[in-house]
């Protein structure tokens, strides 16, 4: 039996319901929907952990934040750690990355977090840190835009079980990496007009963060990643269609900034689009909202960061309309792909996947962006697995979670994955489905930043059941508790209501369990003693 062929579409900061597929009545997203239309839609998972690197770490090693090491933003996955890529490799797959890795870190900004208090001690020169890990050698800066600046600079093979890297780093039209290079090459009258700066403002638009590219749809990151995928695959196709290939092809969009090129900028009207019903609610919102909201008020927010702010009505609906455009601008590019495989006739052998490294709060509870709020529009995600042994279109409504995909690929390659993996296959070696098992996902927040009302950086633990959202924080004596039938869009926060005192103590004794087994189990006893 042929093994199977992987080609996994992964966007950043997308929402499930930002498509049709998932119910979204106005974003254009028909190839994708195709994908849904012949395979199986996960109504119900979670990610890891709602920042990207953690999550993207947790893809790719099946295993959670605290666990795999990459625990938050800024914090890259140990060179140690075994990801599904590296074991398919071990099994003859051919093995790439084209987009958007972010596995290590990006800029060479300084962290948030405080310095360590200075005491009379003496402090270790060699080992200030409890893990032999130096982060400023150079096989920890390999994503850096600064080690980019370098002309020599490249990916050093195998990258986290790749063995080829075609890199395309960061947001909207401030991408760089391989990416920097082709467009100096292909277009230099364009490499020198990229971000905010080089950009026009549109006069309609008050939104943060949004400019018109100068880069038209042919030259954006997000046709270049498809353009470079088609080739990949038609090259496979000639040199090396004996092999089985594992393919992730990684759009940085539709993450903030919004920047979506020529005709996908006009392409939705803000002025049709629905404000969230709890954008502009003022019923006793949790406090970290309000912290937002207050920050918001007084002039505080940071409008031009990556930081979650709280955003006015029209400011929501702008933001929403341009992103829809950077969707269907990466679901054309799908379509573009997946027309290249069936030309190529590599889709009888391959299964197709799509999901998302995290949502986005696009203006529930008026906040956007990401952070410490596990409201569903952040913490849930698409995923889709269309597989050539099955044509139906199937829903699933078991939890489950983006670790489950690395060890959902291995065990449809028929590989077993290693010991340690806490995610769980969702399909067998013929393409039939596994339940997961579930009773509850687990996800970490692990910030830098101390904000929205805590006095230190934010720590957050939310269990997802098939009822309830629970989130208890390290800081205070508060937390969340939603009922997701009753309330699905989590507007009335249970947490002190004494009528929810004892599912509320019930759910607490569960995330304890659920913690207490997601404890690392990496590597197996050697010895009883």
């Amino acid at each position: 039996m042929r093994s199977p062929n992987f080609l996994i579409f992964l966007t950043d900061q997308q929402r499930a319901d930002h498509l049709g597929c998932y119910g979204n009545a106005v974003v254009r997203t028909p190839h994708i929907d195709a994908i849904a239309a012949g395979g199986t839609r996960f109504q119900r998972t979670y990610v890891a952990n709602p920042v990207c690197m953690p999550n993207r770490a947790a893809i790719m090693t099946g295993r959670m934040p605290s666990v795999n090491g990459a625990r938050g933003n800024g914090t890259p996955l140990p060179l140690d750690s075994v990801t599904f890529a590296d074991v398919l490799a071990e099994f003859g797959y051919r093995t790439a990355l084209i987009g958007k890795s972010h596995l290590q870190n990006m800029e060479d900004r300084p962290p948030a977090l405080p310095p360590t208090a200075s005491s009379s001690a003496r402090a270790s020169a060699r080992y200030g840190e409890s893990r032999r890990i130096d982060l400023s050698d150079p096989a920890y800066r390999q994503e850096l835009r600064s080690s980019w600046e370098n002309p020599g600079h490249r990916i050093r093979l195998p990258y986290y079980g790749f063995q080829e890297v075609v890199l395309c780093n960061h947001h909207a039209d401030e991408c760089f990496g391989d990416y920097s290079r082709w467009l100096a090459l292909e277009h230099p009258e364009r490499a020198g007009q990229l971000g905010r700066e080089h950009g026009s403002v549109d006069p309609r638009f008050v939104a943060p963060q949004a400019w018109h590219t100068r880069l038209d749809e042919y030259q954006y990151p997000t046709h270049y990643i498809a353009d470079q995928t088609m080739n990949w695959l038609r090259r496979h196709a000639r040199d090396s269609a004996d092999h089985p290939f594992a393919l992730l092809c990684s759009f940085p969009d539709p993450h903030h900034p919004w920047t979506p090129p020529g005709r996908y900028w006009d392409l939705y009207d803000p002025g049709t689009i629905a404000v969230p019903a709890t954008a502009t609610s003022t019923d006793h919102p949790p406090r970290h909202v309000d912290w937002l909201r207050r920050e918001r008020a007084t002039g505080q927010a940071r409008l031009d960061s990556p930081r979650m702010f709280a955003a006015t009505p029209r400011e929501i609906q702008e933001i929403i309309a341009l992103t829809y455009g950077m969707i269907t601008n990466i679901d054309d590019r799908v379509g573009m792909v997946m027309a290249t495989l069936r030309e190529l006739g590599l889709d009888r052998d391959t299964v197709v996947i799509f999901t998302s490294d995290h949502g986005d709060l696009m203006g529930d509870h008026g906040v956007m962006l990401k952070g410490p709020l596990h409201y569903q529009g952040l913490v849930r995600v698409p995923f889709i697995w269309k597989d050539p042994a099955g044509t139906d279109a199937t829903t699933r409504v078991d939890l489950t979670s983006s670790m489950d995909l690395g060890p959902t690929i291995l065990r449809r390659a028929d590989i077993e994955p290693p010991h340690g993996v806490q995610g769980v296959p969702l399909f067998d070696r013929s393409g039939t489905s596994l339940p997961s098992g579930r009773d509850g996902v687990l996800i970490e927040e692990c910030q830098q930043r101390s904000y929205v009302g805590f006095e230190t950086p934010v720590q957050a633990r939310t269990l997802v059941t098939d009822q309830n959202r629970i989130t208890m924080f390290h800081e205070g004596t508060w937390g969340e508790l939603y009922d997701l039938e009753a309330d699905p869009l989590e507007a009335r926060n249970l947490w002190d209501e004494p009528s929810a005192l004892a599912v509320r103590l019930a759910l607490v004794e569960q995330l304890t369990r659920t913690l207490i087994r997601h404890a690392d189990h990496s590597p197996r006893p050697s010895s009883l003693a």
